[in-house]
């Protein structure tokens, strides 16, 4: 089986489950608890916590552990509203973001009366004056994604946090699928709140983690005082300790892994040269996601032939997979009558992706184009 599928999760590393397989055998204590035993897991528990913020150049107590990018996401836009709401009812975000947003700001919009303005893309990507144009005195948070899930198109996320800068409104970024590819440099950048999810970069699944610098917020979750009483229930440590690791192991060989990762990404195209293909999104995008399409060709059917071939790629969102909802995303891109929702794959290469996979991927892709 060749995996390229990476967008949507990863799989873990060795050193990752190696670090989880140590941790499992050596502690099992609740982290609240007060005795050896809790005390030793709260020792671990404040290192992952320390390991992850000194990678991010912020400090341990501004980190919020979660279930992953979803909750993160949600406790960000729903907590920050609710707890602010006297100073303004206004939020920004962009009609391309996860669900896990569009879901979370259409739920305010609906139960509180929040009005929302969702910025549309404009020649193919979302620019800092659409953001200053909507901004307004009621304006209390704006929401964007760092870059697109589907697309790898990657937002003015810097730019936006320095405008926001003279303005009452904080930002959160959803950082979920740069996370662990590229540095995000949270130091003076006007990022007020980040996303982020241990699954898209080589750790476990249902853990992650929220970035919020000196702000209060309601927190979703109410029962015991974990996280400072930001987000209550006891610690998946096993899930932070494997997001622990596999954080480290990211920034370690970032580099390299980016160079990797862009290399696969122009092979495939330069393998596919003479095809009738198309490349969606902008040009400043994510090397690590292609949206491709094929004229004529319906996406479900090129998945299907390649699945039987034992490639695993998508046709957008994990997390609209299994329905019939074309990608709201290359909707809102290229309108929602254009054949390129029908047509579009998405593939998504990691660091442990190959030379030759690419080549396997590029050679099944050409049987099915031509027929």
């Amino acid at each position: 089986m060749i995996y390229l599928d990476n967008a949507a999760t990863t799989p873990m590393t060795e050193s990752v489950i190696t670090a989880i397989n140590n941790y499992m055998m050596s502690s099992f204590g609740n982290p609240s608890s007060i005795h050896s035993y809790g005390r030793k897991a709260h020792k671990l528990l404040r290192e992952a916590r320390q390991t992850i913020a000194d990678l991010l150049g912020v400090a341990s107590r501004d980190l919020i552990f979660t279930a992953g990018g979803t909750e993160s996401d949600n406790a960000a836009i729903k907590g920050y509203a609710l707890a602010h709401q006297k100073q303004g009812r206004h939020l920004i975000t962009t009609s391309i973001e996860h669900h896990a947003v569009l879901h979370t700001m259409a739920y305010l919009e609906e139960q509180f009366g929040f009005d929302i303005t969702y910025l549309e893309p404009q020649k193919g990507t979302i620019s800092v004056q659409q953001v200053e144009e909507a901004l307004r005195p009621d304006t209390i948070l704006v929401s964007m994604m760092a870059a697109n899930n589907e697309t790898g198109d990657l937002l003015p996320i810097y730019e936006v946090g320095r405008l926001l800068k003279n303005h009452q409104a904080v930002f959160h970024v959803d950082a979920v699928q740069i996370i662990g590819k590229a540095k995000i440099n949270l130091a003076d950048s006007g990022i007020d709140m980040l996303s982020a999810s241990a699954h898209k970069f080589h750790g476990p699944k249902g853990v992650g983690f929220l970035y919020s610098h000196h702000l209060i917020w309601d927190p979703l979750l109410h029962g015991g005082d974990q996280e400072e009483k930001r987000r209550s229930g006891t610690e998946n440590m096993i899930g932070i300790i494997g997001m622990a690791q596999a954080l480290q192991d990211a920034y370690r060989q970032m580099e390299q892994n980016w160079e990797k990762v862009t290399a696969l990404n122009s092979l495939l195209l330069d393998q596919l040269a003479g095809l009738p293909y198309y490349v969606n999104g902008s040009d400043k995008r994510l090397p690590h996601v292609l949206n491709l399409g094929f004229k004529g060709l319906v996406n479900g059917t090129i998945l299907t032939q390649l699945d039987l071939a034992g490639i695993a790629i998508s046709t957008g969102s994990a997390c609209t997979a299994g329905t019939v909802d074309p990608s709201h995303v290359l909707a809102a891109l290229y309108g929602p009558d254009s054949n390129r929702l029908r047509e579009s794959i998405r593939i998504s290469f990691s660091d442990l992706n190959t030379t030759k996979e690419v080549q396997i991927l590029a050679h099944e892709l050409k049987k099915i184009v031509k027929g």
